[in-house]
């Protein structure tokens, strides 16, 4: 239950409705209590009746028929009563099942590009799915069934004790058989629960990678080796599961056979005492069976409610292993930050925990407010580190970034993440329509804006051409479109937010050259007052800039304008001569 105790802030949180929930559940189960005693009022009116019969028969059926009414009355309460029950803590357990979403997938947003790194989507995905719906599980109906079978065993008793004190003894003989072997199905099943669910992560990340490379498979015509492994990974998850439901199979027959026994055991003691006239009457008897009878289902129900709450400690460890992760990226200022544009790296390097390699060393540039700054360098050459350290998915290793004079960790991380407009180099849409993926720069853009934007991305012939234009639907990850045309979307989605500071990541390398020259020439005007940063492999796209840098192994090798490159023996001059000759040849 350790893991389970981080969920105590919802009950907390929702104690007005968990209070509610146990007092109803308390007069509910005064209310089914009425039953046993009723039948029992009923035989013993029969008994005196046998033993004399001067009792009118009229008074007898009276008796007999307000007793019935009453059984039937009072069973209708304790029904509504048990409803209402449900209603409140069932519903309780709903509202933590959201609140819960809501904070595992703002851990999720919260969490740096590290993790991500070392998780894969199927397995997150199973844990804001079938982990929390486990979990739920244990909010609601377990939380509900314990405090039912507490309370029911609890008030059963005592009535019990006060009628027969050593009846009552023999009845609950059991029961220590009965925790035994609780105790030994729930450390089993969980464990197996652990492990299935550990499986089952597993083939959700398997299927999941599949269908995201769906097309590499058909295009390498491995489609049956990966049915193959699909299939072996099935089987091995299937075992897992038959493995936890053999355990889970036994609590049933094993709770039933053990009231059975309760059972046998009234009937057998209560008859000898009954002989012996230690117990009055037969009625005692029948309401003890009735007790027993009403704790069937709560105790059957303990190996269900056991089950649950140890696949929800198994989910909730699970969730925890990541809920308690302080996230790397933190906004250090909550106050409102004012960002203009103005970037200066001093110093600065960056070395990938994960991989330990070493992306950027000793780096020192600036780019002033309005500035356009390319950088331009070989694969690996540490390019797209430099832009994730200015929107700080990174933080840097060594040295500073400023913004603004301001240091970069400094500055409030959401306004500084609203003030950049990022194409990244490998364009990602989502699975909606064109318009909403550009509006996602700017959610209350017009139409106007839209289109503006879309034009200045030179995409906007290309929507047109679709039979529902900006409405169109796109695929996931945007497969419908070209790679050109997701790169242009992309610029459309980054500059119809009109932000202070604009970074391009090699977001032209598919499209065609007279393209990249209409691109580039809307957003020499648009970047007229913006500070941008344009990492391209192209001569052309780096040209107009204001500085060009060249990164090679971490380090820059070359700096300056473009003019002032080609005039200088070295990685530039060399790749503008080489790009001239393509572009004359073509």
């Amino acid at each position: 239950m350790k893991e389970l105790s981080y969920l105590n802030k919802y009950f907390l949180k929702y104690k007005y409705s968990f209070s509610l929930g146990i007092i109803i559940t308390v007069i509910a189960q005064i209310f089914f209590l009425f039953t046993p005693k009723l039948i029992s009022e009923s035989f013993k009116a029969i008994e005196e009746f046998d033993k004399n019969k001067t009792i009118g028969t009229s008074l007898i059926r009276q008796e007999l028929i307000s007793n019935i009414l009453l059984i039937i009355a009072t069973s209708i309460i304790a029904g509504f009563l048990t409803f209402l029950m449900r209603q409140t803590l069932i519903v309780m357990s709903r509202h933590i099942e959201f609140d819960l979403k809501n904070e595992v997938f703002r851990q999720y947003e919260n969490l740096s590009q590290n993790f991500y790194k070392q998780n894969r989507t199927g397995d997150l995905m199973n844990r804001i799915s079938e982990d929390v719906s486990k979990v739920r599980m244990y909010v609601g109906p377990a939380v509900m069934y314990t405090i039912n079978t507490i309370i029911r065993f609890t008030i059963v008793i005592l009535y019990m004790y006060n009628v027969s004190p050593r009846l009552t003894l023999y009845t609950i003989l059991p029961l220590p058989l009965l925790s035994y072997a609780i105790f030994k199905l729930s450390t089993e099943i969980n464990k197996r629960s652990t492990t299935f669910q550990q499986y089952l992560s597993k083939v959700s990340s398997f299927t999941q990678e599949i269908f995201s490379g769906v097309r590499v498979i058909k295009a390498y015509s491995l489609e049956e080796q990966h049915q193959n492994n699909m299939v072996a990974l099935a089987k091995e998850s299937k075992h897992k599961s038959l493995d936890l439901a053999k355990v889970q199979s036994l609590f049933g027959p094993l709770m039933l056979a053990l009231i059975g026994i309760s059972n046998l055991v009234v009937i057998y003691f209560g008859g000898l005492m009954y002989i012996q006239g230690t117990i009055k009457s037969i009625g005692t008897i029948a309401e003890f069976i009735l007790y027993v009878n009403m704790l069937t289902w709560p105790v059957a129900s303990l190996g269900w409610v056991s089950s649950m709450v140890q696949e929800a400690e198994a989910s909730q460890k699970r969730l925890n292993e990541f809920l308690k992760i302080e996230p790397e990226i933190k906004n250090n200022n909550p106050k409102p930050s004012i960002i203009e544009g103005a970037i200066a790296f001093k110093n600065v390097s960056y070395t990938y925990e994960d991989t330990n390699i070493k992306a950027l060393k000793n780096i020192s540039f600036s780019v002033k407010k309005g500035e356009t700054l390319a950088i331009l360098g070989k694969t690996g050459s540490g390019k797209s580190t430099i832009l994730s350290l200015i929107s700080r998915l990174y933080d840097v290793t060594d040295g500073k970034i400023t913004v603004d004079n301001i240091e970069i960790s400094d500055l409030n991380l959401n306004d500084l993440r609203n003030s950049i407009g990022i194409v990244p180099q490998d364009a990602f849409l989502f699975s909606d329509t064109i318009k909403n993926n550009i509006k996602f720069g700017k959610e209350d853009a017009t139409d106007h804006e839209v289109k503006t934007a879309a034009k200045n991305a030179v995409v906007h012939d290309n929507i047109m051409g679709f039979n529902n234009k900006y409405d169109t639907i796109l695929g996931e990850r945007g497969i419908t479109l070209s790679g050109g045309q997701k790169q242009r979307v992309s610029i459309a989605r980054a500059i119809i937010k009109n932000p202070p500071i604009l970074l391009f990541d090699d977001c032209l390398s598919a499209v065609d050259t007279e393209t990249e020259e209409t691109i580039l020439n809307n957003l020499n005007e648009i970047c007229k007052d913006k500070t941008t940063i344009i990492v391209s492999h192209r001569v052309s796209s780096a040209k107009n800039a204001d500085r060009i840098i060249i990164l090679e192994d971490g380090q820059i090798i070359q700096q300056g304008s473009h003019n002032q490159l080609i005039n200088q023996e070295g990685y530039y001059s060399a790749l503008y001569l080489k790009q001239l000759s393509e572009k004359e040849l073509l």
